[in-house]
This record gives structure tokens, sequence and C-alpha cells, in this order.
């Protein structure tokens, strides 16, 4: 057991501070994983979420620092006080009400979340820094900053364990027992740590300050060092989930490296954070170039480059503030400053960005910020001797280095404009150029940041700034980037890297010809075409997932046809911008209802639509709370006995099939799946290989499908396959990584 030199133990305060951390982490995908069914799958419900967590972190801190007006024992028990009056909200879950359907998650989320857990992850919150104040108390004024190390190492331990071990182990009601047991746990060992401070402690003026206050200037160098980790650690999630690879739970992974990234910095052994520092500003150069150049060709490669981009810069940023943290007695106000850092670092990510910028620009901008606050160091010697001088002369080689970008950027935009191809000219040039002057620079910050900004904008910068002064050829939302691409023979509709809707240019009978997942051949292709024989003329059609409007070219007189869409900036570029016509020469007053499609299912009347087909995805991710049991009662609900529910499954990550198969059987629905493949020639005719898997509760409706088409095979059972519900559901046996 580790003694401090008054012989005080450590160990109580390390296993608070690991169990208090670790359950407030793992809180956070788990109530926005209770949220989902009744809010919807947004990505701003995520966001919204992460948001609330920040504010009640930030909240959680203040109280601290204010608590630090108390002598020590006095504070003790005054959180034991708050901690136990939180247990009123125990045992932990979301309040019991019937949301509306039009509930907004920037809205209902923040009240939501806060009504339902807001006091217990307050209560929690704040205990860190108590405990590192409480800890130098007892222990003759020892460095508490180590254990913030202990803090962050138990945060990443609760959001790994959520997704790995937890999600896919115990249902929603199990999770909630879990939680609810270990914060009981957390209050008694917080009571041992209350009783461990000296009683003579209880007699300490409580405003005594035995150093100096910081100027404010150190105040806004720790809010800046803590704002742009946060903001880079959110910039990441969007960026890698809407640029490289849309995966489910992705989000988890920058985060938990965001809060590794504090228990390097706050170690003990300073070893490993000196190396990862000094290396940093030479990864922010070569990473976030690459990053920014956007090559899809390796989409693991990439995202992988993009972690340990934010990583390391967290680490280099974090020990930046480690060194300039306070003596111990002004140890809460310091943690103050870092959640404000950290809570704006998060409203810049997640709500400014998305209203301001058409892209994801908060990425370069806040590696940029990154390069230009993290420690710097020459190299080697004969580049020290090379900067060495007057101010004027290192003014003078800056402006030099300058220049030499602003060349490089010509030769390159020239290069593009005269090539045919849309791949980046002479990458390997460019790349020796950058790493040449990175090298020439590190060291120098001014001269640092001026390469770093020409790396930025060789790689990519620039071609995004093209497309934004092009009128509607990108649009940004909650829900993520649209960009429209057009050639002399095709438009394209791309969601991130995953295109939404290829409509071919030319004649009228080109313009209403679908494409892509939807050709004759594919799954809903022939489904469509047997409406009249199932239905008769009058068929009532309802689609989830608008896209460019594709389907709406199997629309014929007298059917009833409803799409729901979740992103209005979606149904602008389909119906109202002109640059997709499907809708205009199929459909010309669609149905469009916008909205969470299963919230907005729940509230249509039963019976109402012969086919409905499911299209939700988000560029590849997958919406859960719309492949549940209990989504799947309420597609049959809104179905006519003897109507088809068409899925689309086709994903470059997650095999889908057990998923609906198993929902399929436990809801007794008859299934059958046509996996299409295109032929060169329908290549060339934007044709895409697709999976889809229809379903009804009528077998003889299958069966009629299966005739018409020889290409329909029945769906395999999965018995070992848990079915996805309301209250679990996991990816982990899905990932076609792992198979």
């Amino acid at each position: 057991m580790i003694e401090t030199k008054r012989g005080t133990s450590r160990a109580p305060f390390v296993a608070a501070i690991l169990a208090g951390s670790f359950l407030l982490f793992l809180v956070q995908p788990m109530v926005a994983r209770m949220a989902l069914p009744r809010l919807g799958g947004a990505p701003a419900v995520w966001n919204s979420a992460m948001l609330v967590y920040q504010a009640l972190l930030l909240g959680g801190y203040a109280y601290a620092h204010w608590l630090g007006r108390l002598a020590p024992r006095t504070q003790g028990y005054v959180h034991l006080a708050v901690l136990v009056l939180a247990m009123y909200w125990l045992p932990l879950g979301l309040l019991q009400m019937q949301l509306p359907v039009d509930a907004q998650p920037a809205v209902w989320v923040p009240w939501l979340l806060a009504a339902s857990i807001g006091p217990l992850f307050f209560a929690i919150s704040a205990q860190a820094p108590l405990l590192q104040r409480w800890f130098s108390v007892s222990s003759d004024g020892s460095d508490p900053y180590a254990l913030y190390a202990a803090s962050n190492l138990g945060s990443f331990g609760g959001l790994i364990a959520y997704p790995l071990l937890v999600e896919p182990s115990l249902a929603l009601d199990g999770q909630r027992l879990l939680w609810s047991g270990g914060y009981v746990l957390v209050v008694m060992l917080v009571a041992v740590c209350v009783f461990m401070v000296p009683k003579q402690a209880a007699a300490e003026a409580p405003t005594a300050r035995s150093s100096e206050a910081p100027p404010r200037s150190r105040v806004l160098l720790w809010i800046a060092l803590a704002f742009v980790p946060s903001g880079l650690m959110l910039a990441t999630s969007t960026y890698i989930t809407t640029d490289i690879v849309a995966m489910p739970l992705l989000w988890v992974m920058p985060l938990g490296l965001y809060l590794l990234s504090f228990t390097v910095a706050f170690a003990a052994n300073r070893a490993l954070a000196d190396i990862l520092t000094r290396i940093a500003p030479v990864t922010i150069l070569l990473f976030g170039g690459v990053m920014i150049g956007g090559y899809q060709e390796k989409p693991y490669q990439n995202a992988g480059l993009a972690l340990v981009l934010l990583f390391m810069a967290s680490v280099a940023l974090h020990t930046a503030m480690y060194r300039l943290r306070p003596a111990a007695d002004r140890l809460t106000g310091f943690y103050l400053a870092m959640s404000v850092g950290g809570a704006l670092g998060g409203v810049f990510a997640a709500l400014v960005s998305p209203l301001v910028f058409d892209w994801t620009y908060e990425y370069p901008l806040l590696i940029l910020a990154s390069g230009a606050l993290v420690p710097q160091g020459f190299l080697i010697d004969p580049i020290r001797r090379l900067w060495a001088g007057t101010a004027q002369r290192q003014r003078i080689m800056t402006l030099v280095i300058a220049l030499v970008m602003a060349l490089l950027l010509a030769f390159v935009m020239h290069r593009a404009a005269v090539s045919s191809e849309d791949a980046m000219p002479a990458p390997g040039f460019v790349f020796l150029a950058i790493v040449v002057a990175g090298l020439l620079v590190m060291g120098q910050r001014a001269a640092f940041v001026v390469v770093l900004a020409g790396a930025l904008m060789l790689f990519g910068g620039y071609r995004s700034l093209q497309i934004s002064f092009q009128p509607d050829a990108r649009v940004r939302s909650y829900f993520g980037v649209y960009t429209v691409n057009s050639d002399r023979k095709v438009r394209q509709l791309a969601h991130g890297t995953t295109v939404h809707g290829t409509q071919l240019i030319g004649s009228e009978a080109r313009e209403r010809t679908p494409t892509t997942y939807y050709v004759h051949g594919s799954g809903v292709g022939q489904a469509m075409l047997a409406l009249p024989e199932l239905y008769g003329p009058t068929a009532r059609v309802g689609v989830v997932g608008l896209g460019s409007g594709t389907l709406a070219c199997y629309a014929r007189p007298d059917q009833y046809w409803r799409f729901y869409e979740i992103d209005p900036a979606m149904v602008r570029i389909a119906r109202d911008t002109g640059q997709f016509t499907f809708l205009k020469h199929c459909l010309p007053d669609p149905r469009i209802v916008i909205g969470d499609a299963r919230l907005n299912l729940q509230a249509t009347r039963a019976a109402s639509l012969d086919l409905l087909t499911l299209d939700a995805f988000s560029s590849d991710s997958v919406p859960m709370h719309l492949m549940t049991q209990e989504a799947f009662a309420t597609y049959a609900r809104v179905l006519a006995p003897r109507g088809v529910l068409l899925v689309h499954i086709s994903n470059r990550f997650l095999d889908l099939e057990p998923v609906v198969s198993s929902a399929a059987v436990a809801g007794g629905w008859s299934a059958a799946k046509l996996v299409y493949i295109p032929d060169a020639g329908g290549r060339a005719l934007a044709e895409t290989a697709s999976v889809w898997l229809a379903l009804s509760r009528d077998p003889e409706t299958i069966a009629v499908l299966r005739r018409r088409s020889a290409h329909w095979e029945p769906v395999p059972r999965y018995p070992h396959f848990t079915p996805w519900s309301d209250d679990y559901s996991t990816i982990l046996p899905l990932m076609k990584a792992f198979q």
C-alpha cells in the first residue's frame, strides 16, 4: 500500500476517484442509449447529450471551487449531504413522460437529461477536485495532481467498459441497477476519505492561501489549452464519422483517447508525457495535412491517423497545462478554468460549427490552434543556430517560409486546374517540401504555424473552399455534410463518403431512371414493380429516408406515397434546389413528414400502408432504435395485414442480416432476401450492389415476390443471436472486421 509522508494512505482517495470517474463516464452512453427510443437517433441527440454532460461537469467544478471557502472537514460533510440527497434520483433512469412527436433534441435532450440524472451527475462530477484537495491537506501538502491521472483513467475505463462489457452483457434494467449500486459504493468511499481528513484541518482559516493568485493571462491560457483538445475531440468524432468511417460507437474512441491523454499528461512519472509532447508538433504537421486531404482509399488507416493526431495533440496541450498548474491551494480554480475551456470547446464544435460552416472546417481550425499552442522545441542544434539572432532576422525568415508555402500552393492549384484527375497533383513532391520546411521551423512557433497552415491548405483546404463558393454544392446540418457533385453524365449526392443518390443527366427519360441501390433489379425495385399485382392500382407506400428522391420514380397514378425524412436539409436538396429532378418529374407534390421516422410512425394510423421501405442509414451508420423489436412492432401496426416491409441492409462495416432475421422470427414475419450485383453494363448506368430483405406477416405475399423473381432467396435464421430491443443491443457480433 502506498503511504504519504504523514502516514495517510492514498488508496482510499485513489479508489474513490477511480470509482466516481468510472460511473461518471459509464452513465453517458448508458443514458443516451435509454433516450434513443424516445428522442430518436439524430446525431443532435448525442451532441446535445455531450453538451449537457460538459455543462453539469462545469457546474460540479464551480461548486467544488465555491466549497473551497469552507474548512476541509466541513467541505466533506457538505459534499456527503449532497451525495445523499442525490440518491432521491436512484435508481438511475429517465423520467417517464410522453414527449411530443416533433420533439427537438436541442430542446428536449438537455431538459430530459438534466431532470433525470442532473443531480447524480452533478454530485459525482465535483468530487475529483475535492478529493484531491482533501488528499493534499491530509498528507501534509503532497502533490495531488497525480490523482487527476487516476480520475481520467477511471473515466476512460467507464467509457470503454460500456460498449465492450456492459451493453453486450446487460439489458437496460440491469445496467440501471449496476450503476445505482456503484453510486452507493462511491458514497461510502467518499465518507471514508472525509474522515481521513485530520480534525485539526477543520480549524484552518477557510480563505487562507499560501500561494500567489495566477494572473488573468494565465487563467485565459488554461482555458485555451482546455478549449482546443475538447473541441478537437468532438471535431474528430464528426470528421471521421462524416468523411472517413461511419461506424456506430466510433464516437467513444475519440472521447476515450481524450480522457487517456489526461492520464498521461498528469502522471507522476513525466517521461512518457515529455516524449510525446516533444514529438507532437511533428505529428500535428504531418498527420494534419493527410487528414485534410480526405483520401478514402484506406478509411481504417485514415481513422487511425486521426485518432493518433487527437491523442498526441491532447497529450501535448494537457502537458502544457500541467506545467502551468498552480499550487494545491488553488487547485479547484485551476480545474474550474479547465472545465470552462472544455465546455466552450464542446459548444464550438457541436453547436456553433454546424451553424456557421458548410463543411467540417472546425477540424483544420482546431488542428491549426493545436500547432499554435503545443510546446515547441528545436529538434537539433544547427536549426537552433539558424534561427538565433535578432527579431528582425526571425521575421524575415518567417516571411521567406510563408512565400515558399504560397508558391507551393499556387503550383498545386495550377496543376489541379489543368489536370483531369481529381487526385492531388504531385503529392510526393508537396509532402517532401512540407517535411523539409517543418524540420526547419520546428521550435519557432510563428514560422511553424505558417507551415502548418500551408500544409492544411495544400492537402485539401483550398479544394474545400472552392466547393464552398459553388452555390448549393455543399450543405451542412446537424445530421452531416451533403455534397452534390456533377459532370456531364451524372449528378451525385454524397453524405460523407456514402452516395445517397445518383441521377443520370440528359433526357427526361434518363432523369427518371432509378439508379444505385434502387434499380429495377434490386430488392426494392422488384417489390415496387410488384405493387399493382399485390395491392391493385391504389397501393399505399411509405419510405423512411428521402435521399435524392430516387424511389419516387416508381410512383404510379392513384398510388398514395408518403416519405419520412429526419433532416430538412435533405428535403431542400431533393425538392427545392432543382439539383435533382426525381420528385419534379415523378411525384411533383410529395407528402414528406419531417422528424424521426419511428416517432412519426408511432403517431400514424394503423394499417395505413401497404409497403414500407426502411432506408434511413446516415452514411453507413445504423440508427439502432429503428432496428429493435419494438420498432418492428410499430412497422407491423402501420402496415396492412398483407403489407410488406423492405429493409436495406447494405453496409461496409456491419452484417445486419442477423438483426433483421431475428426481429422477423420474434415478430412472426416471413422473410426473403435479394442480393443484387450489377454487371459491367449496369455499373455504367450507375447501378450499385445492394442487399434488401422483404418481410411480411402474410407468407403468401412473400411467395408472390419469390414467384415473380428467382433472385429472392430464403433468409437464414440465427438462433444464437439475441434480437435487438429498446433494452438491449450490441454491434460487436456484427462487425465484419471481426468475422
